[in-house]
């Protein structure tokens, strides 16, 4: 039987999307459903783990549906998912105890800080590669123990398990047989060691987990188990975080490569290789896609919380744009700024900053500063993130980028893309297809079916364009001088 479609499950942030690729890597129907938003409290942010279970079947259904394929020609499923969010659910109903918090929720601060104060930075950047921050999974964790009647009784019994989206989609899919990870969104939680391969006993005594309530971690490309589908076992075969999947679809399996995401966050991987390199600048370290046959390597990442999610703030919130795709014509039909700049801070800096408290602000303006002046200010931002995280992984790397690699819903604007290029004075290259990540999920699936090896990349990716630096110097150093003014006076620490 020839089973040629890769079925990409794209759980993310604001929607949750089923792709079908074709054993070409050609997209053959997309489905998706926007993901409701839930803000208890100011700096909270839940989704409902069933909410996002019936999208994701709903979507499968329907892209099955306008695709035309037949279920047996699936050869296999990849999951690529929002990473950090955290659910907790009771092992015999299947039911989530508490809405899902989402990887940009404020609520776990104070947690963060009584490790701080407890002394555990070093402990934790060395072993987990990340910094003590709200963003990962680990106080997420502990605080649905803390603070859901009877929780923490209830884990210590055996009686309750924890995971990021992946495992919960995958526990739900595969009818509760299942309770399994990857590397890459193990890597992401605060509890994982990176060094050893290991839940990190230490930290789990600290945050008070029971390992019982763990996922099992193993390679992104491997048997994650298999869904029924109306009497067909179609088998799980790849599962990696959003970020990890797009550079693994971008092909940045070797040293050197990095790649941004523009999606709701800005994510920007440099691989580097079996070197777990410890950054001095702020930068975590994560593992990257890993297959049966290699060895695990390790990447540095910046994020930047505040990406597409600025955008959406100026469609949303400020209502002075109708949809993202205007902000380019807009940014083309008004002059240079003139040391105007937005820092979209609204759930604190990120890489390399890390500061938690700083809100968002606005700098420079003057009686000239319009609408216009603020949209382009807010879509130059993410260019301005994106170099500082460049120049903190150049430093601490020695490595040196010549091409950024792209993907992600704003790298669709050419402006953005011209302004990041002139920013970084290095070549920005975009492919025709820019849904790199579902596609590095598929991939890990279908080299797992043996539909694909790692070498189809270079024939499937596609470049659309390759943007190459125009601006001056001069002019480039005083832009950015004026954005690092800009963060210096939004910065509360």
């Amino acid at each position: 039987m020839n089973k040629k479609y890769v079925i990409a499950f794209d759980q993310g942030t604001t929607s949750t999307r089923t792709i079908v690729f074709d054993d070409k890597g050609q997209i053959k129907a997309i489905a998706q459903k926007e993901l409701t938003q839930h803000y208890p409290q100011s700096g909270w942010v839940e989704h409902d783990p069933l909410e996002i279970y019936n999208d994701q079947l709903e979507t499968f259904n329907q892209a099955l549906s306008e695709s035309g394929i037949k279920i047996e020609d699936i050869a296999a499923v990849g999951i690529t998912n929002q990473r950090e969010t955290t659910v907790v659910w009771d092992k015999e109903t299947g039911e989530p105890i508490h809405n899902a918090i989402v990887w940009l929720d404020k609520r776990t601060s104070e947690i963060c800080k009584e490790l701080k104060q407890r002394g555990l930075s070093k402990y934790i950047q060395k072993n987990t590669g990340l910094v003590i921050d709200s963003y990962f999974s680990g106080t997420k964790l502990k605080w649905i123990l803390e603070h859901v009647e009877g929780a923490q009784a209830k884990a210590e019994q055996g009686k309750l398990l924890f995971g990021t989206i992946d495992s919960w989609l995958i526990y739900k899919f595969t009818k509760g047989k299942k309770h399994v990870t990857d590397h890459t969104n193990a890597s992401r939680t605060m509890i994982y060691n990176i060094k050893t391969l290991n839940w990190d006993k230490k930290l789990l005594e600290v945050l008070k987990i029971p390992e019982s309530m763990l996922p099992k971690v193993q390679n992104s490309s491997s048997d994650f188990g298999s869904i029924d589908y109306k009497g067909i076992d179609i088998p799980i075969y790849g599962v990696a975080g959003d970020q990890q999947a797009s550079l693994f679809g971008q092909g940045g399996f070797h040293s050197g490569i990095a790649k941004s995401t523009y999606g709701t966050g800005c994510f920007i991987l440099l691989n580097t290789g079996e070197k777990q390199v410890r950054s001095k600048k702020g930068l975590l370290t994560t593992l990257t896609c890993s297959l049966d046959s290699e060895s695990v390597n390790y990447a540095l990442e910046g994020s930047i919380f505040a990406g597409g999610a600025s955008i959406q703030w100026l469609r949303d919130r400020m209502q002075i744009i109708e949809k993202a795709s205007d902000t380019e014509a807009i940014c083309n039909s008004i002059p240079p700024l003139k040391k105007v700049y937005v820092v979209p801070a609204f759930a604190g800096l990120g890489a390399p900053h890390w500061d938690a408290k700083a809100k968002g602000s606005v700098y420079g303006m003057t009686l000239d500063t319009g609408k216009n002046e603020l949209i382009k200010a807010t879509v130059e931002a993410l260019a301005y993130q994106t170099k500082d995280v460049i120049n903190a992984m150049v430093k601490d790397s020695n490595e040196k980028i010549v091409t950024l690699k792209v993907d992600g819903g704003a790298s669709a604007n050419n402006y953005l893309m011209q302004f990041q290029s002139d920013l970084l004075n290095v070549d920005v290259d975009r492919p025709k297809m820019i849904e790199v990540t579902a596609f590095g999920a598929a991939l890990l699936a279908g080299i797992k079916a043996n539909i694909w090896n790692k070498n189809h990349v270079e024939t499937i990716r596609k470049v659309d364009t390759v943007f190459s630096p125009k601006m001056d110097n001069k002019t480039r150093k005083q832009k950015y001088k004026g954005w690092k003014k800009a963060v210096k006076r939004t910065k509360r620490h």
